[in-house]
C-alpha cells in the first residue's frame, strides 16, 4: 500500500467516526425532544426554585415628643394555588363547598356559589396566583382566614398565599398631613410629598430576599437575606401645637369663607417648626389639608410685612430717624403715571416715620424709600440682598417656591417699582420665607434655616441629631435691630393690630392687607379685587420664644384686612401655646451692672466724640489727654482705654475698625473717593494704610 492510500484511508475512519458521534447527538437530540419530554418536564417540576422579596419594615415618622404621627399598617390580599402539589382532586372537591360558605360569610357581598365556581374555573385553567377576593384586610382578619378549610393546610398542601401590603395610616388625621406627606401606591417610588419623599431613603429600608426550592412537591427554603428595616424620624413637630394652629385656621377660614389659609409656628432660637397648617376649601364650609403646601410652595406679593425690610434699610444706611416728619397728604401720592394710596379715609397727615411703620401707611414708607434710594436704586436693593430674603430657605421638602426682588436693569423694571416694592409689590416671598426673617428679628439678627427633622432614631436609640442651621449671623447692626423691634412692638400698642393687644404678655408683629395679582389683569379679577390678609410676628415679645405668621387667602364678607383676618388667629394661638408653654419661657435677661465684667468693645472715632458716649454711660476712661483728634479704644477689665490713632495727612490712613460714617470722613477729607462694601466695623481696606495718596483715587473698605 502506498503512502498516499495509507493516508487516504486514515482521513476516511476520521471521517466515519465524526459521521457517526453526529447521527448519535441526532437521535440524543430527537430522544429528548419527542421520545422523553415528558420525563424530564415532570424533574424539571422537582426542581423549581423561586425568590420572594421580603419588603423591610418602613421606619415610622413620629413628632418631637415620640408620638407616632405617620406609620405603616400591613394589609393583606388573599391569593390561591389551584395546582399546589398537596392540593389534590380528593381535598378540593371535598372541601370546596365549605370554603365558598366561608369566604362568602366572612366578605359578605358574594354567594357561596359564586365563590364556588370560581374556585373550581380557576383550578381548571391551571392558575398559580388567582385573587380569591380584591379587598384587603387586617392582621387580625387574616388569622380568621387561616383557619378556613383548605387554606388551614398551608401553601404547598392547601395553596394559601396571603399577599402582605404595607398601608401608610396618619393616626392623627388630617393634622400636619401635608407637611408630613404621603406615598405612591407603588412603593418602590418612594416618597410622594412631604419629609415622606424628603427622607424616603432614611425611612425605607433596605428589603431581603428568601430563596425557595421545590423538591419533590414541597418548597424548601435555601437561602434567606434578611430585611434592614428602615429607621425613625423624630419631626420638631408638636402634634398639641398643630392641633391648636389647625382649629385656630379653620375657624376663622369658615367664618370669612376664605379660599385657603396657612399658619406656622416657629421656635425663634433653633428654627424648629412646631406647627404648619394648609386648609384649602373644597366645599362650602369644608377646609381639607391634603391639598397643596401653600406655607412653602406659594410665593406671592406680601404686602405690608416687607414694609419691615424696607425699614431696617433705611435705617442701616442713616437716611432717617424715627422721629423724622413725612408728609403723608390726604391719603393718595402720585409717582408718575400711578396713584399710591393709604387705606385711611382722608390720609394721615404729617406723621412721624414711627407713626408712618405703625399704621402701615403706604405713602409714608414709599415716600422714605423713595426720596433716599430714587438716585441709587441698587443701593436700597442691595440692602435687601445682604440680609438673604432674596435667596430660597433651600429647604429639604421639595416644592419651595422662589423669592423675586427685583434687581435694576431688570426689563420690569420701572419707576415706580422702587416705591411700589417698598410697601410688598413687585417682589414674592412665601409665608415661610417672611416668617424666617421676622423670625431673625426675634431671635437678635441671626437667621436659621427652618427645622422639620430633630432626629433619626432605631429600636429606641438615637443614631443622629441635627443642629440648627444659621443661613445669615446678623441681618442688621444692633442698633437697627433694637429699633425695629421697638417698632413692631408700637404696632400691636398703638398701631394696626390694637385688636390683639393683651395685658398679660406683649406681642410684636406687623399686619399685612395685599391685594393678588391676577396677571396680565392686573389686581382686577372676575369678582373684583380679591386680597391676602397676614400678620406676622412673635411672643412674648421681650423674651421671644415662638414666631408666627398667618395668611389668609381671598377672605370674603367684606373683611380682608390682616389685623382682624388674621391677627385675631394668631392672638388665639399665642394665647394657648403661652398658657402650654409659660413655664418653659426663658428667664428674664438682667442687664449687668458697669462695674461687672469686662467693659464694651467700640468702633475707633473722634476722641472728643467717644468721651461723650462713655461720659453717657458712666464707664470710665483712662488715656484721655493724647492731644489727637483720632483714637482706637481698647476694652479693659475696669475701665475703656483711649489710644491715638495717627492719621498722617500725606499717605493713605489706617482706617481698620472705625466705622463707615468716620472712615469715609477721614478718607475724603484727604480727597480720597470711597466705595462701601458691607455693613459694621472697617476690616479691610483695597489701599494699603501708609500708601501716597493720589487725589481722586477710589479707595474700597469692607466692612464686617
Amino acid at each position: 500500500m502506498t503512502i498516499k492510500q495509507k493516508i487516504l484511508l486514515r482521513l476516511g475512519i476520521i471521517y466515519l467516526m465524526f459521521g457517526g458521534l453526529v447521527l448519535v447527538i441526532l437521535f440524543e437530540l430527537v430522544k429528548l425532544k419527542i421520545f422523553e419530554v415528558s420525563k424530564w418536564e415532570d424533574k424539571a417540576k422537582t426542581l423549581e426554585s423561586s425568590s420572594i422579596v421580603i419588603d423591610a419594615n418602613r421606619g415610622n415618622i413620629l413628632d418631637e415628643n415620640g408620638k407616632k404621627i405617620s406609620l405603616s399598617v400591613p394589609s393583606y390580599r388573599i391569593y390561591m394555588d389551584l395546582m399546589a402539589n398537596g392540593l389534590t382532586s380528593e381535598v378540593f372537591n371535598a372541601k370546596i363547598d365549605s370554603l365558598a360558605i366561608c369566604l362568602s360569610r366572612f366578605f359578605g357581598d358574594r354567594s357561596v356559589s359564586y365563590y364556588r365556581n370560581d374556585l373550581i374555573r380557576a383550578r381548571k385553567n391551571g392558575e398559580r396566583y388567582h385573587l380569591v377576593h380584591p379587598r384587603k384586610i387586617s392582621y387580625i382578619e387574616l388569622q380568621e382566614v387561616r383557619k378556613f378549610p383548605i387554606f388551614r393546610r398551608g401553601r404547598n398542601s392547601g395553596g394559601f398565599i396571603p399577599q402582605q401590603y404595607d398601608e401608610r395610616r396618619l393616626p392623627f388625621g388630617s393634622l400636619a398631613a401635608r407637611t408630613i406627606g404621603k406615598l405612591y401606591g407603588d412603593r418602590s417610588k418612594g416618597g410622594m410629598v412631604g419629609l415622606e419623599r424628603a427622607y424616603d431613603n432614611v425611612l425605607k429600608g433596605i428589603n431581603g430576599v428568601s430563596t425557595w426550592k421545590r423538591i419533590a412537591g414541597s418548597w424548601i427554603p435555601e437561602e434567606e437575606i434578611p430585611p434592614h428595616d428602615g429607621k425613625n424620624l423624630i419631626t420638631t413637630l408638636n402634634i398639641e401645637l398643630q392641633d391648636v394652629a389647625e382649629q385656630s385656621l379653620l375657624h376663622q377660614l369658615q367664618l370669612h369663607d376664605a379660599h385657603h389659609g396657612v399658619a406656622i409656628l416657629m421656635e425663634v432660637q433653633t428654627g424648629a417648626v412646631k406647627a404648619m397648617v394648609n386648609l384649602h376649601r373644597s366645599a362650602p364650609d369644608v377646609y381639607i389639608e391634603d391639598h397643596f403646601n401653600y406655607a412653602i410652595g406659594e410665593a406671592v406679593e406680601p404686602g405690608s410685612t416687607f414694609k419691615l425690610a424696607s425699614m431696617i434699610a433705611a435705617l442701616e444706611d442713616g437716611k432717617v430717624r424715627l422721629t423724622d416728619s413725612i408728609d403723608t397728604g390726604n391719603g393718595a401720592y402720585r409717582y408718575y403715571d400711578r396713584i399710591m394710596r393709604d387705606s385711611h379715609h382722608g390720609g394721615y397727615g404729617k406723621i412721624t416715620v414711627r407713626e408712618a411703620f405703625e399704621k402701615s401707611s403706604n405713602i409714608g414708607i414709599s415716600k422714605i424709600i423713595f426720596e433716599t434710594y430714587r438716585d441709587n436704586p441698587r443701593r436700597f436693593v442691595d440692602r435687601l440682598y445682604s440680609m438673604g430674603i432674596n435667596k430660597p430657605l433651600g429647604l429639604e421638602i421639595k416644592g419651595e417656591g422662589k423669592p423675586v426682588i427685583k434687581y435694576p436693569g431688570d426689563p420690569s423694571w420701572s419707576g415706580v417699582t422702587l416705591p411700589w416694592m417698598s410697601i410688598g409689590y413687585e417682589v414674592k416671598m412665601t409665608p415661610l420665607q417672611i416668617l424666617s426673617f421676622y423670625n431673625a428679628v426675634a431671635n437678635n439678627g441671626k437667621m436659621v434655616k427652618p427645622m422639620f427633622v430633630k432626629g433619626i432614631s432605631q429600636h429606641g436609640k438615637v443614631l443622629r441629631e441635627f443642629e440648627p442651621e444659621v443661613l445669615n449671623p446678623s441681618i442688621c447692626s444692633v442698633a437697627t435691630l433694637e429699633k425695629v423691634q421697638d417698632l413692631l412692638k408700637g404696632v400691636v400698642e398703638r398701631g394696626t393690630a390694637t385688636n390683639i393687644r393683651n395685658d398679660v404678655y406683649q406681642i410684636a408683629g406687623k399686619t399685612g392687607t395685599a391685594q393678588i395679582a391676577r396677571g396680565i389683569s392686573g389686581y382686577q379679577g372676575d369678582d373684583g379685587v380679591e386680597y391676602i390678609a397676614s400678620f406676622v410676628g412673635y411672643f412674648p415679645a421681650d423674651r421671644p420664644m415662638y414666631s408666627c405668621i398667618v395668611a389668609v387667602n381671598s377672605p370674603s364678607n367684606d373683611v380682608y384686612y390682616g389685623n382682624v383676618v388674621a391677627g385675631s388667629v394668631f392672638r388665639e394661638i399665642a394665647d394657648r401655646v403661652y398658657a402650654l408653654s409659660y413655664e418653659k419661657l426663658p428667664p428674664e435677661e438682667t442687664k449687668p451692672k458697669v462695674t461687672e465684667g469686662v467693659f464694651p468693645w467700640s468702633k475707633g472715632g473722634p476722641e472728643d466724640e467717644l468721651s461723650v458716649i462713655f461720659d453717657e454711660l458712666g464707664f470710665p476712661v483712662q488715656s484721655r489727654e493724647l492731644n489727637t483728634e483720632w483714637v482706637s479704644t481698647l476694652a479693659m477689665e475696669h475701665a475703656v482705654k483711649f489710644r491715638p490713632k495717627p492719621l498722617p495727612g500725606s499717605l493713605v490712613p489706617q482706617v481698620k475698625g472705625m466705622g463707615a460714617k468716620d472712615a469715609v470722613a477721614v478718607l475724603e477729607n484727604r480727597g480720597l473717593k470711597v466705595a462701601i462694601s458691607g455693613v459694621g466695623r472697617v476690616v479691610r481696606q483695597s489701599i494699603e494704610p501708609g500708601t501716597p495718596i493720589k487725589k481722586g483715587q477710589t479707595i474700597v473698605i469692607y466692612l464686617e
